[in-house]
């Protein structure tokens, strides 16, 4: 057991931080998790702890302590470690608290990467990380038994690393909030998608954010590699900073090395000379998004050697994530689409230019600093309508009249947004639920939304 483990102190007591427990307790170290909320069940996640601890008689200690007014100095002198989950803000009063003593701060990232024993393959970004991540694991998966898929993507890395060996590979998919806490996190493959304004309430600038995603590179050498957006400015202006080798991908330009997509087609140039990989109309997925999603994972399958025969033929037969522009149904000749992972404004404009049909929009959830301008003036000709719900459906509902934009109909729940938009659209049409917003403070997640919605379409069936 690494010494640094003898005393942690975990920070959040939801899936990353009793993931992180688990792994300290599995171990033989003792765990404590901590949350400042007072009134939760600190014996349910003791044995939620437990539960994930597969050899019980080596286990650590495990406890739970509530309360910021308990994290006295004379408490924490004994703790050798602290885990910050990534919902855990690093300037956040707690945080700060362990700086004051002197306690070494990781994040579930961190600690899952010592354990580490095989390659990891590693993705960031603002959008299209966890398409990406799939994508990649789905590949990887041909070419190597032991493939593990972690991170953001839902199952934490601490979780699964204990399965790696010499010769796996672990794709990750990895938040600005868990780059925060890494220290020595070293993919040998790596990926920055693009980089547009995000959880600014958490970051408080652009810059900062920014930072933060290029830290997925902060170990690599020019012996591992960065896969790069060409067309986004943040990732181009990085090029000459990144320590890794640059592979680039492009959806707007031929690229003289590098991948790049032209008229429906992705195509791998070296040395000016440009080959045909394949079209879009033959995979499964739709947008030029998708297509920047398949070059990123194409480029880094391609980086870890992977032949491009086997790189193929695994993308041709792959489907879309649940959650992120996933048909539902057509109910009454109208086409329903869930891309409840639409949390932001950039990530909502391009479910908007995947759409073919006049689509009315749900829109509105949680304010996470954002602005609407550029999804509004994205609408076009194609957004027949926007229905809007949740904290930010004024602003959503100010922003869109600033630009001309009508019509924009105000709901005070979901269900009543969901049943509106049946009302309005005909045959023909479609319906798209892709907020720009975060689903806090409505839903427990983006995945509890998207599932409420397909509930409230597949019940219009059969329906007149």
């Amino acid at each position: 057991m690494n010494a640094l483990w003898k005393k942690v102190l975990i920070v959040g007591t939801g899936k990353s931080g009793i993931a992180a427990a688990s792994l300290v307790a599995g171990c033989g170290g003792c765990a404590v998790l901590f949350d400042e909320n007072e009134t939760i069940d600190k014996e349910a996640c003791r044995q939620q702890v437990l539960g994930k601890v597969k050899d019980k008689n080596s286990c650590g200690e495990i406890a739970v302590l509530t309360g910021l007014s308990n994290l006295t100095k004379e408490y924490l002198k004994d703790f050798t470690l602290a885990v910050l989950s990534p919902g855990v803000p690093t300037d956040q009063a707690v945080a700060n608290l362990l700086r004051e003593n002197d306690l070494p701060i990781w994040g579930e990232i961190e600690m899952a990467w010592s354990l580490e024993k095989g390659r990891v393959l590693a993705i960031t970004g603002t959008n299209g990380k966890t398409t990406t991540t799939s994508l990649l694991g789905s590949i990887m998966k041909r070419a190597v038994k032991n493939v593990l898929v972690v991170g953001n993507i839902g199952t934490p890395y601490t979780e699964e690393v204990q399965k790696s060996d010499g010769d796996s590979c672990t794709v990750a998919e990895i938040s600005s909030f868990q780059l925060e806490t890494t220290h020595d996190f070293h993919p040998v493959v790596s990926a920055i998608l693009n980089l547009t304004p995000d959880h600014l309430n958490r970051h408080h600038t652009m810059e900062n954010y920014v930072r933060a995603k290029q830290d997925i590179t902060k170990k690599q050498t020019k012996e591992d590699v960065c896969v790069l957006n060409a067309d986004d400015p943040y990732t181009e202006a990085f090029l000459p900073q990144c320590p890794a080798r640059v592979v680039l991908f492009s959806s707007s330009k031929e690229l003289a090395d590098g991948f790049f997509y032209k008229e429906g087609v992705i195509y791998r140039a070296q040395s000016g000379k440009a080959e045909r990989l394949l079209a879009m109309d033959e995979t499964r997925l739709l947008g030029v998004h998708n297509a920047e999603n398949i070059m990123a994972a194409v480029a880094m399958a391609d980086a870890a050697g992977v032949p491009m025969d086997t790189i193929l033929a695994a993308v041709k037969v792959f489907t879309a994530v649940e959650h992120r522009i996933e048909f539902v149904s057509t109910v009454d000749g109208v086409d329903y689409y869930n891309d409840s992972k639409g949390t932001n404004p950039d990530a909502a404009i391009k479910a908007v230019n995947a759409m073919v049909k006049p689509t009315w929009l749900i829109g509105g959830g949680y304010d996470k600093d954002s602005t609407y301008d550029e999804w509004i003036e994205s609408f076009g000709d194609k957004i027949r309508g926007l229905v809007l719900l949740g904290q930010t459906k004024e602003k959503i509902a100010a922003c869109a009249k600033e630009h001309g934009f009508e019509p924009v109909f105000m709901t005070e729940t979901f269900e009543e947004a969901v049943n509106l938009c049946r009302e309005k659209a005909v045959s023909g049409e479609a319906v798209l639920l892709s907020p720009a917003c975060a689903s806090w403070g409505m839903f427990k997640n983006y995945e509890q939304r998207g599932e409420i919605f397909k509930e409230l379409v597949h019940s219009f069936e059969g329906k007149e």
